[in-house]
Parts: structure tokens; C-alpha cells; sequence
């Protein structure tokens, strides 16, 4: 009971009938299902919410293993949902696991014992998944276009979080850092000393450091999911005597968080349990869940939270409803989508689409005698296209945080192979050369790494032949005789300094090549003959060029 809307379900919704869609999160302290209706124009009305604290990840930390007793309720919970979900007239029904099973030494056998018992299939989703549901759902529910922002989600076992500019992910860390996991690693379920808390803040501190590092950006923002931030909101509204009030959206400090991990760690569990606006359930967890909040601010400089109370459940409705596009884009579309990408990113577009009828052409030229794809002609079009995206972070190192957008980015009409390749061809078109250390090189096929390589080496010469970003070049040949490249260029305009800035940067296409590269002028070319702009290089509207 999993997969794609069928295709009874695509033609209701298509006429604008009832269509109903079931989402289940089987997560590391607790199994989540949602109902929902599909609206016409993308979204979803809810009809029915259920939960059950199941804890799956309890004893993990110490065992490595998903605990019976946990499994047991985990599979109860799960009947009744499909049962419910069923109710509804639910056309499909996905469900998806998070860090407990997929980190347990059972976790699979979890996962086929419930696809034996129950007919439904579990997708045990990575991290960076996770973190783009999260993250797709925050976008859907608030404004941060313009914004540099943070987003955590904060699970039992696990925290994923998102550094996002203007819409556009950056960085995606997934960490260890999980309510339950901590409550049993630290110790910390009841009163918590100040030894305690200390223990409980350094462990976080080690994690975040270990996996963030230094971030790119100080984000303005910090948008937190899941229930220990819907926790938080309602405690400081329970103490404001605004418990009526709507929690999506709550905004609060840092300050405030702090004073409540102080107020909270001096109770005894008992004590916790008679807290307002805090669900019993989570009495024993909740100290550690507000500290990997408080501490994630500190560590990233941000000051002020604002809590979502939806988060993967929605990002996975939503994904649903999308599906798959009705037909493949056409190559012209496909480039459209790519240089709107470049344009949310701030990127010179005359400059880019003159690299990319440089480099395409090269490529092309030199297809044969360097025994190139000519299928990889588009990819090293966009990559011309994509290069500079990392503009959106900051010039310094850009060309990392381009290997970082391309890589999160959800382009239409790309496989995540093709971006992963584009990434890696933006990471290498200026500076250091494609390392077995770097592991996101490291990580390609050997044919990937050659082509890797083979894209950057010949990006880095079409970058620099536009180096003055005035498209002073209008065409191009290429040769190879007897172990050297002979490139010739046609100039509209005097083209010496992008000459210049294009033989500081042959070294990369020699050793990759194993061919001297030698630049010359046409000395034919006049003002007054046509453009070579209007015949050699196509523009984004020609199919076969796009």
C-alpha cells in the first residue's frame, strides 16, 4: 500500500473529484498518520490526525536494536491507521521510517515483518530526505524568499537541519542529536543536576561541531518542526495564559528557551508531568529536546525561533500530491528551469549563456579527436549555467556553496546522478583540482570522476573566454594536431584580456587531456561581417542546443 496516486485516483483529482491520501511517520518516539483531501491547485485539506508514542528508539543508543516490546505497539498502531486510513477511502497510503529503523541492527527485518503482517511498504528515508521534507513544507507556510534561515527537525533519534538562502538550500547537517537518544545516553529523564546539564549541553556541542563545522551564514531565522518545538510553544503560552492561542507560528528567544531547560531540569519527573502545556508522554524527553533547540541557536548565532507545526508528515503529503510530471520536459524547458534557477541566484545570465555557447562549442569541436559524449554536451551547457550560483552565499568560496545548492536543489527534469555531477563540475571550475580526498568526488564511479573532470577542464576555458563579461568573443574553433588543442577565436571587440585570463587556466585541460593548449585570433574577422553569435551558438529556445 504504497506508491505513486493510481490512476483512478489521478483522474478524480484531475476532474476535481474527492481524492483522499493517507501519509504514516514512523519515527523514533512516536508513529504519526494524516488523513488528507487534495485540493484543486496543489493542496490538501486534513480530515484526520492520529498518534502513538511507541518509543522504537528507546533501548537503540544501548542495544543497537529496536526494542520488542516497541515493535509490538509499533505494528498495533500501524493496523489501526491502515484501518483508519481505509475508513476514509484513502486512494494511497505511504509510509516512511526515520532514524530508529533505519539505524537498527533489525530495522529491516522490522520493516519486512510489517509488509508481511500488514501488506504495507516501508521507505526507511535518509537524512537529507528527511530534512527536504521538513524543509518543502516549511517554504509552503512561510515567506522566506529573501531570507537566510535555519530549519531543524528534531526527532527521538535524530536532527536534521537546513541552511537555506532565498528559498534555495545551502547545507543540509544530519545529526545524532535526538530526544530519546539523549534522554537514555545523558541520563537526563528525570531531575537533572547541573553536572547533568552540563554533560547534556557538551554532547550536543561535540555533535554540532563535528558535523556543521564553521556554517557559511549566521541565518536570521531559526524554523523548528516537530513535537518537541510544538512542546516548547505551548508551555510559554500556558505560562502567558495564552493557551488558546494557535501554535503555528509562535515566536520565542533563545532567553526564554534557557530559563525553561532551567526550570524544567530542577523538576522531578512527577513534578514534569503536571506542567501546562506539556504532554505527559514527553515529560521524560523534553529537557534534552530543549536543549538541542537552545544549543543549535547558540551554535549557528541565532536568536529568535519560530515554531511549524507541521513538518515531514506535510512535506510527504505534499510530494504525493506533486507526483510525477504528466510528460518529460522538453529540452527548452528543461533549460528555462535552469536559468530561472540561475536568476533566483543572483547570476549574470548574459555572462552564463555566453559561457555556455562557448563551452557547448568546444565541446562539440572536440567531441571526436578527445573521445567525448556528445550527450554530455548539455550537461556542460548548464553547468556553465550553474557555476556561479554560489554568488547567493558569498563570493568567497562560491564555488563550494555552488556544489551545495546544485546538489540540494530540486531541478525539474534532472536525475539526482546528473546533479550530483553538475555539483561536482561547479565545485572544480575555478581553484583546486578534483581530489580523490574531497569525498563527494571520491563517492563517483571512476567514469563519473573522468567525466567530472573532462566537463571542469573545458568550463574553466569557456569561463575564462568571457572573463571581462562583456561577450566580446562571438565564436570559436578548436583542433587537436599532434598533442596540442589549437583554439582559435573570433572578437567582436578586442579580446586580450580574456585571452589573457584563459591561458592562466589550461592547466586543468593538460593533465587531464594530456594536451598543450594554444590560443589564437582570427585574423579575419571584421566588424562588418555577421555576427558569429547568430550561427554558431544557438540560443536557450533551440531544442537541440537546450
Amino acid at each position: 500500500m504504497s506508491g505513486s496516486v493510481d490512476s483512478a485516483g489521478k483522474a478524480a483529482l484531475s476532474s476535481g473529484e474527492d481524492t483522499r491520501i493517507a501519509a504514516i511517520d514512523i519515527g523514533s518516539n512516536s508513529v504519526r498518520l494524516v488523513v488528507a483531501q487534495v485540493l484543486p491547485g496543489g493542496g490538501y485539506r486534513i480530515l484526520n490526525e492520529e498518534r502513538e508514542n511507541t518509543r522504537l528508539a528507546s533501548v537503540l543508543a544501548s542495544t543497537g536494536r529496536l526494542d520488542t516490546t516497541a515493535m509490538n505497539q509499533t505494528l498495533a498502531a500501524l493496523r489501526n491507521f491502515l484501518t483508519i486510513a481505509q475508513g476514509f477511502g484513502a486512494r494511497e497510503v505511504r509510509a516512511i521510517a526515520t532514524s530508529a529503523i533505519r539505524e537498527a541492527v533489525n530495522g529491516r527485518a522490522f520493516c519486512e515483518r510489517i509488509q508481511a503482517e500488514l501488506q504495507l511498504k516501508v521507505e526507511v528515508i535518509a537524512p537529507r530526505e528527511e530534512a527536504r521534507l521538513a524543509f518543502l513544507s516549511v517554504t509552503r507556510a512561510f515567506d522566506v524568499a529573501n531570507r537566510e534561515v535555519a530549519v531543524a527537525d528534531i526527532g527521538g533519534g535524530s536532527t536534521e537541519i537546513v541552511l537555506a538562502s532565498s528559498g534555495l538550500v545551502e547545507q543540509v547537517y544530519a545529526t545524532n542529536l535526538g530526544a530519546v537518544r539523549l534522554a537514555e545516553q545523558c541520563k537526563v529523564t528525570s531531575t537533572c543536576e547541573e553536572k547533568g546539564l552540563i554533560r547534556l549541553q557538551r554532547t550536543i556541542d561535540r555533535e554540532l561541531k563535528r558535523k556543521i563545522g564553521k556554517p557559511p551564514f549566521v541565518p536570521a531565522m531559526l524554523f523548528g518542526t516537530g513535537g518537541t518545538f510544538t512542546s516548547l510553544a505551548s508551555m510559554i503560552l500556558a505560562r502567558l495564559r495564552r493557551a488558546k492561542e494557535p501554535l503555528r507560528g509562535f515566536r520565542t528567544t533563545r532567553a526564554d528557551i534557557h530559563h525553561l531547560i532551567a526550570d524544567l531540569s530542577h523538576l522531578s519527573l512527577e513534578k514534569r508531568h503536571e506542567v501546562a502545556g506539556l504532554n505527559p508522554k514527553r515529560a521524560d524527553i523534553i529537557v534534552p529536546g530543549l536543549a538541542i533547540i537552545e544549543r543549535v541557536m547558540r551554535y549557528l548565532k541565532i536568536n529568535v525561533l519560530q515554531v511549524h507545526t507541521r513538518g515531514v508528515r506535510d512535506g510527504l503529503l505534499l510530494t504525493m500530491i506533486q507526483g510525477t510530471p504528466s510528460k518529460p520536459m522538453s529540452p527548452v524547458e528543461q533549460r528555462k528551469a535552469v536559468e530561472r534557477f540561475a536568476g533566483n541566484c543572483g547570476v549574470d545570465l548574459e555572462h552564463a549563456n555566453q559561457v555556455a555557447r562557448i563551452a557547448g562549442e568546444l565541446w562539440h569541436q572536440l567531441a571526436e579527436p578527445l573521445k567525448l559524449s556528445h550527450q554530455d554536451r548539455p550537461l556542460i551547457e548548464t553547468a556553465a549555467l550553474l557555476a556561479n550560483v554560489g554568488y547567493l552565499i558569498n563570493f568567497d568560496n562560491h564555488h563550494k556553496h555552488s556544489y551545495h545548492l546544485i546538489q540540494n536543489s530540486e531541478l525539474p527534469g534532472f536525475e539526482r546522478h546528473q546533479l550530483q555531477i553538475l555539483a561536482n563540475v561547479a565545485r572544480y571550475h575555478r581553484g583546486a583540482s578534483p581530489k580523490q580526498k574531497h569525498n563527494h568526488f571520491r563517492e563517483l564511479t571512476n567514469n563519473d570522476q573522468l567525466r567530472v573532470s573532462q566537463i571542469a577542464a573545458i568550463l574553466r576555458l569557456a569561463l575564462a573566454l568571457d572573463r571581462t563579461h562583456q561577450q566580446r568573443i562571438a565564436g570559436v574553433t578548436a583542433n587537436d594536431c599532434k598533442g596540442t588543442v589549437e583554439i582559435t577565436i573570433f572578437a567582436k571587440e578586442n579580446p586580450e584580456v580574456d585571452l589573457w585570463a584563459a591561458r592562466r587556466k589550461v592547466k586543468l585541460f593538460e593533465n587531464v587531456f594530456h594536451r598543450q593548449v594554444v590560443f589564437s585570433t582570427s585574423q579575419s574577422f571584421t566588424p562588418n561581417q555577421p555576427d558569429v553569435n547568430d550561427t554558431k551558438f544557438p540560443s536557450s529556445e533551440d531544442p537541440e542546443t537546450a
